[in-house]
């Protein structure tokens, strides 16, 4: 179709173990999964075979509604006209077809109090209402004495006293509302982090973001939704534009974040080798926010769950593992 070659770069979770530590110095930042650590090995590929800068698609998904929460929202909060039970029964489909976001970037369980995010926007993003669940299996993890003085604390209450939702969210549509806080949020401070900038200069690649041209953002920000977002299909203007160049097969698959198997799956292997060692270890011990036991209770815990409790958990043992790397190279707690 294009013409391109491609060429694939075989990451082992072995990979992954023997690079977590140097990937997560390099992002200087807590990480969810191991796919940075993948982007770290891909920069490193590149840089091995000759180039220095690259084109990279990151910023596509927060133009164009790329994410299944944006999805999510389009169902739930730009449904007008539409049917009652069809909505219902494109929300089961979405469910159906993304259990690898259960938990991450859509709803799973009980989520935090959500009551200022409500009176603020008027609707709670889906990002935010993941993001509270994800917090609240999280909070097994956590000391008591941080428990105790957070007690109440509605987090995005603070993040949206810094937005100004007056000028730029109000009158907008729902799923534009999520797009902009997404973009002033997760896209800088994790998404050109731990899969961006930092990754590739690690191996001194420079990643060119063309999505993130203000051209084509201004372009998208001036396209209704329904151009971003139909039913299941997101990107749909992009898919439109390009379909004459990609195969079918793409044209027609939906977005699926971009993941790392959760080490506990394979229980034999260095990556989770890793994990069980850096969580048991000292660094742990000696960061205020967690507490060690409950850490490893949930570590002896996962050793007897199926493959859908073990995903369930990894993010948060990912995110620790992280935290324990920074203090042992940044001595954060010090």
């Amino acid at each position: 179709m294009a013409g391109a070659e491609f060429h694939p770069i075989p990451i082992r979770q072995d990979d992954l173990a023997d690079n977590f530590a140097d990937a997560i110095h390099q992002s200087e930042t807590l990480c969810l999964n191991a796919h940075g650590v993948a982007k770290y090995l891909l920069s490193r590929a590149v840089r091995d075979a000759g180039y220095k800068v690259v084109m990279t698609g990151e910023g596509s998904d927060e133009i164009l509604g790329g994410y299944v929460h944006f999805r999510r929202d389009m169902l739930l909060y730009n449904n007008a006209g539409q049917d009652p039970e069809t909505v219902r029964a494109l929300l089961a489909e979405q469910e159906r077809l993304n259990p690898v976001s259960r938990g991450l970037l859509l709803p799973d369980g009980e989520t935090g109090a959500l009551d200022d995010v409500k009176s603020i926007l008027g609707f709670v993003p889906s990002w935010m209402e993941a993001f509270s669940s994800r917090a609240i299996k999280w909070r097994k993890a956590l000391s008591d004495d941080y428990l105790t003085t957070n007690q109440g604390r509605q987090g995005y209450r603070s993040l949206l006293s810094e937005i100004d939702v007056l000028r730029q969210l109000t009158g907008r549509e729902p799923v534009n509302q999520s797009l902009y806080l997404w973009s002033k949020t997760c896209l800088p401070t994790y998404i050109l982090t731990v899969l961006g900038d930092r990754m590739e200069m690690g191996h001194s690649i420079e990643g060119r973001v063309p999505f993130l041209d203000h051209r084509v953002v201004e372009v998208l920000r001036s396209q209704p939704v329904n151009q971003k977002i139909r039913g299941l299909t997101e990107k749909y203007i992009l898919r439109e534009s390009v379909r004459d160049v990609i195969t079918d097969t793409v044209y027609r698959r939906q977005k699926h974040p971009f993941l790392a198997p959760p080490a506990s799956l394979n229980p034999q292997g260095r990556l989770n080798a890793f994990l069980q060692d850096t969580l048991r270890g000292p660094h742990l011990a000696s960061i205020p926010f967690f507490d060690q036991k409950k850490v490893i209770g949930i570590l002896d815990e996962v050793d007897h769950l199926d493959d859908g409790g073990r995903i369930a958990n990894d993010s948060t043992l990912m995110f620790i593992a992280s935290a324990c790397v920074l203090q042992e190279r940044f001595q954060l707690a010090a």
